[in-house]
């Protein structure tokens, strides 16, 4: 007797890629409610943000190495995860040439996001360091 409906996307049988994407989503859904609890806990209960001005950021929330770090961590965890999810609802509901436009669109603009992201994390300048 089944007392509940079972929701969500099976498990791909066929391996490889799928089935990485298919356990990439589930584990990265848990790893960004963990990396966002904390986010929020430092962001509001070690630093008081009424307190901080948008210079704080730059001259020490990012002069410290692993804050910069977690923030890069947390911005590609965003990324892939949102990509990866919406190449899932593409390869649900287009086929055909569409469904080839829609990914490559998608993989084009994924790339270039990722890209800016990590430029800006790693390169932005900070003053008077």
């Amino acid at each position: 007797m089944l007392l509940y409906s079972r929701s969500g996307r099976p498990r791909p049988q066929s391996g490889g890629f799928e089935l990485f994407v298919w356990y990439y989503m589930r584990l990265s859904g848990v790893a960004l409610f963990v990396l966002a609890l904390i986010h929020f806990s430092v962001m509001h209960f070690v630093f008081d943000p009424s307190q901080e001005k948008s210079g704080w950021i730059f001259s020490e929330r990012w002069n410290n190495v692993l804050l910069r770090s977690f923030d890069w961590l947390l911005l590609m965890m965003v990324i892939t995860h949102a990509f990866l999810g919406i190449r899932t609802v593409t390869m649900d509901y287009l086929h055909g040439g569409r469904r080839t436009l829609a990914l490559t669109a998608l993989y084009l603009v994924g790339i270039v996001v990722f890209v800016m992201g990590t430029t800006v994390v790693l390169t932005v300048q900070i003053p008077g360091a």
